[in-house]
């Protein structure tokens, strides 16, 4: 599933592309996503100009001076931006038609995305309001993470994935983090020191910023506006490397499984 890092990338490859154009047409092959696409999205944004391309959280926000396209690309979808109006192909679902010659390209296998309409502060949407500070904002801090943590003893990496405690930190990024922090993966919140909380917060950070510089990660679908895939996985420390020798200390790194989730971490190097 695309996270964070895979959204942000998502979200600068279409940014000049998109920003201040008018859409001149909507085409919806299939609008059977996970939630069905508004009958009436196509006649909402037709003529309309595109006034910013943003994000929270796992979602890519298109505003409009009457309201904001909300896109999310479930578990396999791709945005690609074209310059033609080459033929669809099978899991081609949405064509974004723009007045300057080109057009946004929605793809889904799985069909698990959306593409919503909001047309009241987005802040207040029901997708969006109880969602936690974007990690790579000044909101996110020590304190804040404090603050969200405060006694639980569920353990860290559930936490730091959880979107009410800080948003877009996957399972891939969060594995990442608490190496990079020297936590180890199942330590109770409660037990971080404030020392800890502030190394977890900067790595935090850290990982994610590497992992946007690379593309993001691509295990299956992933693909960017440009059809890149990311390669952040290829210098991953612990992710996707069981068995494998820690490239900090060469003891062997472990896996084990939290929420259903594959959880890699080094014994050595994180306490």
């Amino acid at each position: 599933m695309p996270e964070l890092p895979e959204v942000e990338t998502t979200r600068r490859g279409i940014h000049d592309h998109l920003l201040n154009a008018k859409v001149s047409e909507l085409i919806v092959r299939n609008g059977r996503l996970r939630w069905p696409v508004p009958a009436d999205l196509a006649s909402l944004i037709g003529g309309q100009t595109i006034n910013s391309i943003g994000r929270r959280a796992k979602y890519l926000l298109l505003g409009f001076k009457h309201g904001t396209l909300i896109i999310h690309l479930g578990m396999s979808g791709s945005l690609r931006i074209l310059t033609e109006a080459y033929p669809a192909e099978k899991h081609d679902h949405i064509d974004l038609i723009l007045d300057n010659g080109k057009r946004l390209r929605y793809h889904d296998p799985r069909r698990f995305g959306s593409w919503l309409w909001c047309d009241t502060p987005i802040d207040e949407h029901s997708l969006l309001k109880s969602l936690g500070p974007e990690p790579l904002s000044d909101a996110f801090d020590a304190l804040a993470l404090q603050q969200k943590i405060g006694q639980r003893r569920t353990a860290i990496k559930q936490l730091i994935m959880d979107n009410h405690v800080v948003v877009g930190v996957g399972n891939i990024y969060a594995s990442e983090s608490l190496f990079r922090a020297k936590i180890h993966p199942t330590r109770p919140g409660q037990s971080l020191s404030t020392a800890e909380r502030l190394r977890l917060v900067a790595a935090i950070k850290e990982t994610l910023h590497a992992a946007i510089a690379a593309g993001g990660s691509t295990l299956k679908d992933y693909v960017d506006s440009e059809g890149n895939h990311g390669y952040f996985m290829l210098n991953s420390y612990v992710y996707g490397r069981t068995g494998e020798p820690c490239r900090l200390c060469g003891s062997l790194i472990n896996t084990l499984r939290q929420g259903q989730r594959a959880t890699f971490y080094c014994n050595n190097c994180q306490l």
